[in-house]
């Protein structure tokens, strides 16, 4: 079930850690996708045979694709709840510090940095943390920035 993120609650959820979501695959589809839709099409994340000689022993999702997941698993984790309106206002500190590779498992933790006022919008501020089945790191860590109408 997840968290709701609204005017009351948000002031009480900062620090706090929400989440796990469901964990998803990481399939040669959803890479080869990727690529086709962002133009990446180097080999490390498309070319399965070569890959299998590269540095991971396999194909690698994109670390751009491992942020763009975030997303698609926020919905597990966490809803804005009560605004006429919001938006993706950005990103801070983006790093990818473990590859992912193809056919990984991957679930999204999210944590409460920061809810302020912005001008005539609200700020939330979220650590977004993408981890690896029985990875020691996790694969993807960034702050992402709402503004949301009141």
């Amino acid at each position: 079930m997840p968290t709701t993120l609204s005017q009351q609650s948000l002031p009480g959820l900062v620090g706090k850690t929400l989440g796990p979501s469901e964990w998803i695959e990481v399939t040669q589809e959803r890479i080869n996708q990727f690529a086709e839709a962002s133009g990446d099409r180097q080999w490390i994340h498309v070319d399965e045979e070569r890959a299998k000689d590269g540095p991971f022993g396999r194909t690698i999702a994109h670390g751009v694709l491992t942020l763009a997941m975030t997303s698609s698993v926020s919905k597990d984790v966490f809803k804005f709840d009560g605004f006429k309106m919001g938006v993706n206002y950005g990103y801070d500190k983006i790093r990818f510090p473990t590859p992912v590779p193809v056919g990984s498992r991957v679930r999204l933790l999210a944590k409460v940095l920061d809810y302020t006022s912005a001008g005539n919008t609200l700020q939330t501020i979220l650590e977004m943390t993408i981890e690896v089945e029985g990875a020691a790191k996790p694969a993807c860590v960034a702050q992402m920035i709402f503004r949301h109408t009141p």
